[in-house]
């Protein structure tokens, strides 16, 4: 059994099943951890969760989580004043994919399944989140200096919104709350030397950002899709076929 996460797929469905199916060739007995951030800016985000459907149904262990497109899409369907930084951000494309003009028409089915995924995972020594931790109390106003006794007594997986959204968070990390675990996490995209080099040093930082940015197919560095292996920490990367 294996353990595998991928983070930021963007509705490139193509690329997805060719990383799980013939580059990973997954089977039911591995784990398989999604961190968010299914739809958007790619041209099949209905097809991601319908194949992410059918792979549950079929008895593949497959666990998301939610991310910042997965929010700002159900806030859009439920809120029309939402809907213009959800298009602004990728939802058009996503519309696209449902074959319909407005958020509102999307279908309950596909809403009631993103709004539901959980916002972290904790699966042996690691902590999978869509974006990151706050380890800086809400109380300090945000100044690490000014945290105090605050810091010890502060849960960073209690921040819901930072793990949606958070970005360059690694100089607040408290050691102290992390002990030996590593956090797995996307959201802010990195080249993929970047990504090998944090593996590289993993042991020490103890903090992997899996997220190459697929849908970037046209930036150096960038448009692969990613899966960590968690059981043998080794990377797999897959070339955008969507885009």
């Amino acid at each position: 059994m294996r353990k595998f996460a991928i983070s930021d797929i963007h509705g490139c469905n193509k690329t997805l099943r060719t990383l799980l199916e013939r580059r990973l060739e997954i089977t039911p007995k591995d784990e398989l951890y999604l961190l968010g951030d299914l739809v958007d800016r790619g041209p099949d985000s209905k097809g991601v969760i319908d194949y992410i459907i059918q792979l549950k149904e079929a008895g593949y262990q497959v666990n998301c989580l939610k991310g910042n497109h997965e929010e700002m899409m159900v806030q859009a369907a439920r809120n029309s004043r939402e809907t213009a930084m959800w298009l602004y951000n990728g939802g058009k494309e996503t519309l696209q994919s449902f074959n319909i003009e407005d958020p509102g028409q999307i279908s309950d089915k596909y809403l009631d399944f993103v709004d539901s995924l959980p916002f972290f995972y904790e699966v042996d020594e690691y902590i999978l989140v869509h974006a990151g931790l706050n380890f800086i109390p809400e109380e300090s106003n945000g100044k690490k200096e000014k945290a105090g006794f605050l810091w010890n007594m502060h849960n960073p997986l209690k921040d819901l919104d930072a793990m949606m959204w958070i970005r360059w968070w690694y100089e607040d990390i408290d050691w102290s709350w992390l002990k030996d675990r590593v956090i797995i996490h996307g959201h802010t995209p990195m080249e993929a030397d970047e990504i090998w080099d944090m593996l590289d040093v993993l042991e020490e930082d103890q903090v992997l950002d899996i997220d190459n940015g697929c849908f970037a197919k046209y930036m150096d560095g960038l448009g692969k899709l990613a899966a960590f292996d968690m059981t043998n920490r080794e990377l797999h990367f897959q070339e955008n076929l969507d885009m």
